[in-house]
Protein backbone atom coordinates (compact mmCIF):
# COMPACT_ATOMS: atom_id res chain seq x y z
CA UNK A 1 0.00 0.00 0.00
CA UNK A 2 2.68 2.42 0.64
CA UNK A 3 4.60 1.76 -3.04
CA UNK A 4 1.00 2.59 -4.36
CA UNK A 5 0.87 5.74 -2.26
CA UNK A 6 4.47 6.74 -3.45
CA UNK A 7 3.51 6.27 -6.95
CA UNK A 8 1.01 8.20 -6.85
CA UNK A 9 2.87 11.03 -5.37
CA UNK A 10 5.62 10.91 -7.80
CA UNK A 11 2.54 11.11 -10.95
CA UNK A 12 0.84 14.10 -9.25
CA UNK A 13 4.04 16.04 -8.76
CA UNK A 14 5.25 17.47 -11.84
CA UNK A 15 8.95 17.17 -10.48
CA UNK A 16 8.31 12.74 -10.29
CA UNK A 17 7.72 12.41 -13.88
CA UNK A 18 10.10 10.83 -15.92
CA UNK A 19 11.71 11.57 -19.16
CA UNK A 20 14.57 10.77 -21.51
CA UNK A 21 17.66 12.84 -21.02
CA UNK A 22 19.74 10.85 -24.10
CA UNK A 23 19.91 8.26 -26.60
CA UNK A 24 23.69 7.10 -27.16
CA UNK A 25 24.42 4.53 -30.28
CA UNK A 26 27.34 3.42 -31.31
CA UNK A 27 29.56 0.73 -33.17
CA UNK A 28 32.57 -0.64 -32.08
CA UNK A 29 34.98 -1.46 -35.51
CA UNK A 30 38.45 -0.71 -36.56
CA UNK A 31 40.15 0.34 -40.05
CA UNK A 32 37.62 0.46 -43.18
CA UNK A 33 34.89 -1.40 -40.62
CA UNK A 34 34.94 1.83 -38.59
CA UNK A 35 34.20 3.75 -42.05
CA UNK A 36 31.40 2.07 -42.58
CA UNK A 37 30.55 2.15 -38.75
CA UNK A 38 30.61 5.85 -39.11
CA UNK A 39 28.42 5.44 -42.50
CA UNK A 40 25.55 3.81 -40.79
CA UNK A 41 25.29 6.24 -37.58
CA UNK A 42 25.45 9.15 -39.89
CA UNK A 43 22.29 7.45 -41.58
CA UNK A 44 20.58 6.78 -38.51
CA UNK A 45 21.10 9.72 -36.98
CA UNK A 46 21.43 12.21 -39.55
CA UNK A 47 23.54 15.26 -39.41
CA UNK A 48 24.37 15.09 -35.84
CA UNK A 49 28.15 14.93 -34.80
CA UNK A 50 29.87 11.16 -34.74
CA UNK A 51 33.10 10.68 -31.96
CA UNK A 52 35.58 8.42 -32.98
CA UNK A 53 36.66 6.28 -29.57
CA UNK A 54 40.11 5.65 -29.56
CA UNK A 55 41.20 2.56 -27.45
CA UNK A 56 43.02 2.60 -24.21
CA UNK A 57 44.27 -0.96 -23.81
CA UNK A 58 46.07 -3.51 -26.36
CA UNK A 59 43.76 -6.21 -27.64
CA UNK A 60 45.85 -8.46 -29.92
CA UNK A 61 43.07 -10.09 -30.73
CA UNK A 62 41.01 -8.01 -32.40
CA UNK A 63 44.12 -5.93 -33.28
CA UNK A 64 43.75 -2.88 -31.06
CA UNK A 65 46.49 -1.08 -29.86
CA UNK A 66 46.55 2.11 -27.35
CA UNK A 67 45.66 5.33 -29.44
CA UNK A 68 44.24 3.17 -32.19
CA UNK A 69 40.50 4.44 -33.28
CA UNK A 70 37.97 1.45 -32.08
CA UNK A 71 34.56 2.76 -32.39
CA UNK A 72 32.02 5.39 -32.94
CA UNK A 73 28.90 6.99 -31.25
CA UNK A 74 26.36 9.64 -31.46
CA UNK A 75 24.42 11.19 -28.64
CA UNK A 76 20.89 12.33 -29.75
CA UNK A 77 19.33 14.65 -27.25
CA UNK A 78 15.56 15.73 -28.76
CA UNK A 79 12.87 13.97 -27.08
CA UNK A 80 10.95 13.87 -30.17
CA UNK A 81 13.49 11.81 -32.26
CA UNK A 82 14.66 9.55 -29.58
CA UNK A 83 10.54 8.34 -29.27
CA UNK A 84 10.46 7.74 -33.06
CA UNK A 85 14.19 5.87 -33.14
CA UNK A 86 13.28 3.99 -30.19
CA UNK A 87 9.72 2.91 -32.33
CA UNK A 88 11.89 2.27 -35.46
CA UNK A 89 14.40 -0.45 -33.39
CA UNK A 90 12.05 -2.08 -31.27
CA UNK A 91 10.23 -2.30 -34.89
CA UNK A 92 13.15 -4.36 -36.06
CA UNK A 93 13.06 -6.91 -32.72
CA UNK A 94 9.40 -7.65 -33.18
CA UNK A 95 8.73 -4.80 -30.29
CA UNK A 96 10.12 -6.88 -27.62
CA UNK A 97 12.89 -6.46 -25.03
CA UNK A 98 14.09 -8.94 -22.02
CA UNK A 99 13.75 -7.57 -18.99
CA UNK A 100 17.40 -8.05 -18.37
CA UNK A 101 18.10 -5.13 -20.54
CA UNK A 102 16.28 -2.49 -18.36
CA UNK A 103 18.58 -1.63 -14.99
CA UNK A 104 18.04 1.43 -12.77
CA UNK A 105 17.96 4.93 -14.86
CA UNK A 106 18.46 3.15 -18.52
CA UNK A 107 18.14 0.09 -20.85
CA UNK A 108 20.39 -1.32 -23.18
CA UNK A 109 20.12 -3.02 -26.00
CA UNK A 110 21.53 -4.05 -29.57
CA UNK A 111 20.30 -4.07 -33.00
CA UNK A 112 21.78 -7.03 -35.28
CA UNK A 113 21.51 -5.47 -38.88
CA UNK A 114 20.32 -2.49 -39.86
CA UNK A 115 18.53 -3.45 -42.61
CA UNK A 116 15.65 -4.67 -40.09
CA UNK A 117 15.12 -1.17 -38.94
CA UNK A 118 11.68 0.05 -41.29
CA UNK A 119 12.53 3.24 -43.19
CA UNK A 120 16.55 2.02 -43.77
CA UNK A 121 17.77 0.70 -47.15
CA UNK A 122 20.57 -1.30 -47.49
CA UNK A 123 23.46 0.28 -48.60
CA UNK A 124 25.87 -2.16 -50.39
CA UNK A 125 29.00 0.70 -49.39
CA UNK A 126 28.10 -0.32 -45.85
CA UNK A 127 27.28 -4.14 -45.70
CA UNK A 128 25.29 -5.53 -42.75
CA UNK A 129 26.30 -4.11 -39.94
CA UNK A 130 25.09 -4.25 -36.26
CA UNK A 131 24.85 -1.12 -33.36
CA UNK A 132 24.16 -0.94 -29.51
CA UNK A 133 21.57 1.56 -28.08
CA UNK A 134 21.61 3.48 -24.38
CA UNK A 135 18.65 5.28 -23.23
CA UNK A 136 19.04 7.35 -19.88
CA UNK A 137 16.23 8.34 -17.92
CA UNK A 138 15.82 10.98 -15.35
CA UNK A 139 13.64 13.11 -13.12
CA UNK A 140 13.67 16.94 -13.18
CA UNK A 141 16.25 17.99 -10.72
CA UNK A 142 19.14 16.12 -11.70
CA UNK A 143 21.00 19.07 -13.34
CA UNK A 144 21.04 19.54 -9.07
CA UNK A 145 23.73 17.03 -8.66
CA UNK A 146 25.51 18.08 -12.01
CA UNK A 147 26.02 21.59 -11.77
CA UNK A 148 29.26 23.07 -10.60
CA UNK A 149 28.46 26.02 -8.41
CA UNK A 150 25.89 24.85 -5.35
CA UNK A 151 26.28 21.55 -6.24
CA UNK A 152 23.38 19.79 -4.41
CA UNK A 153 22.33 15.96 -3.43
CA UNK A 154 20.48 14.02 -5.87
CA UNK A 155 18.56 11.61 -3.35
CA UNK A 156 18.05 8.12 -4.11
CA UNK A 157 14.08 8.38 -4.37
CA UNK A 158 14.74 10.46 -7.53
CA UNK A 159 16.58 7.48 -9.85
CA UNK A 160 13.96 6.36 -12.38
CA UNK A 161 13.38 2.46 -11.45
CA UNK A 162 13.15 -0.73 -13.57
CA UNK A 163 9.44 -0.83 -13.12
CA UNK A 164 9.19 2.94 -14.66
CA UNK A 165 11.01 2.36 -17.83
CA UNK A 166 8.67 -0.28 -18.07
CA UNK A 167 5.84 1.42 -17.76
CA UNK A 168 7.31 4.34 -20.04
CA UNK A 169 7.74 2.17 -22.75
CA UNK A 170 4.60 0.26 -22.76
CA UNK A 171 2.43 3.71 -22.52
CA UNK A 172 4.58 5.64 -25.28
CA UNK A 173 6.77 3.47 -27.43
CA UNK A 174 4.62 0.16 -27.22
CA UNK A 175 7.10 -2.52 -26.11
CA UNK A 176 6.33 -5.84 -24.42
CA UNK A 177 8.74 -6.55 -21.85
CA UNK A 178 9.42 -10.05 -21.61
Amino acid sequence: METENKQKMKTQNPMGEIEIEKMVINCGATDEKLEKSIRLLKMIAGDRKIYQISSTRRIPAFGISPGKKSGCKVTIRDKDKIIDLLKRFFAALDNELSGKKIVENHLSFGVQEYIEIPGLEYDRDIGILGFETSVVFKRKGKRVKIKKIKQGKYPKKQNVTKEEIIEFLNKHVGVEII
